[in-house]
């Protein structure tokens, strides 16, 4: 990829490896101690970020570790939350072991996120982030919930397009291999998402090349990549769902998604929902979103939207505006 897009140009081969090299070296904080678990399923948990009120559990991607929602200090939407008057938890999908092999992302939802829900003393507000939305509206319809809101979640898999192509591309080449693993390694996910935008991929390691290392716009870089190229492989199970039944065979655009039984439909949820999407996602196309109550769009990034220096105005604010708004007897 790097040759292919920097072919015309040695010297931006040599700046995007400069970069690269300098974002391997460059120093780290001690990673925080997680927060504490009130209820288990499985290898999956849910972490509290303390706060009050009624529990907002937020649900991350399977793809990726879930501390982007966590990122780093001054730049955390959970302790943000927490702050004003929000009880945010955390689903923390934890590690697949081999056991997890035949675990696709119907059993996440059924065998992990929904016996987590059904511990706590009331009906909590669900909101999920990228494929973690795609699982909320999923558990929203299997168990009282007093909202849902989602963040660059896909819902309508043909949204994606021509896109589809490399993605299908992608795992004709991999799905042997992780088959025979029992899992899919983040490297294969990650290659995926590089191809998306090869461009910008190349084009943010030329201009980390040119921060100061010390600078707050280095620290942040590097936090944010190293949590872009980090998480847990996915179950072999449940890649293969989501290439070939959901990317593929757009599962839930299509109506034909159950869980417990029962067939997935956002539209008919007995609660209040929301989506937050993004213009200008080349993870999760606009065209993707879920139908909601509410729509908020704006311009910023797939992960710019949740982590970026606009996100408190573009999301974290408003999101904390429609917890508060909910009504106080779902």
């Amino acid at each position: 990829m790097l040759h292919d897009e920097t072919a015309a140009s040695p010297e931006r081969r040599a700046a995007a490896l400069a970069g690269l090299r300098r974002y391997q070296e460059a120093a780290r904080p001690q990673p925080r101690p997680s927060k504490p678990a009130i209820a288990a399923a499985g290898r999956a948990r849910l972490r509290d970020y303390g706060g009050s009120g009624r529990p907002v559990v937020f649900v991350p991607s399977l793809i990726n570790p879930p501390r982007v929602l966590d990122l780093s200090r001054g730049n955390s939407l959970l302790r943000w939350l927490a702050r004003q008057g929000v009880r945010p938890l955390l689903v923390d999908w934890g590690t697949p072991t081999p056991a997890d092999r035949g675990m696709d992302v119907t059993a996440h939802v059924e065998a992990l996120l929904l016996p987590m829900l059904r511990s706590l003393d009331r009906p909590p507000v669900l909101v999920g982030y990228c494929l973690g939305g795609t699982l909320a509206i999923a558990a929203a319809g299997a168990v009282r919930t007093a909202g849902v809101a989602t963040i660059a979640a896909p819902w309508h898999f043909g949204g994606y397009g021509d896109a589809t192509a490399p993605i299908a591309k992608l795992w004709s080449q991999a799905h042997a291999t992780c088959e025979q693993l029992g899992v899919v390694p983040m490297e294969v996910l990650q290659a995926g998402f590089w191809q998306l935008d090869p461009a910008r991929t190349v084009s943010k390691f030329e201009r980390f090349g040119r921060l100061d290392p010390a600078s707050p716009a280095a620290r942040a870089f590097v936090a944010l990549e190293d949590w872009a190229n980090g998480g847990a492989p996915l179950p072999y199970a449940a890649g293969r769902q989501l290439f070939d039944d959901f990317f593929s065979a757009d599962l839930s655009g299509t109506g034909r998604w159950q869980v417990q039984g029962r067939t997935v439909d956002p539209a008919a949820l007995d609660c209040p929902s929301l989506a937050f999407v993004s213009t200008t996602d080349r993870i999760v196309p606009g065209a993707s979103a879920p139908p909601a109550d509410e729509r908020r769009e704006s311009a910023l990034g797939h992960v710019g939207m949740v982590v970026g220096s606009r996100a408190r105005a573009a999301l974290w604010q408003p999101l904390a505006d429609w917890l508060t708004r909910l009504p106080a007897t779902r």
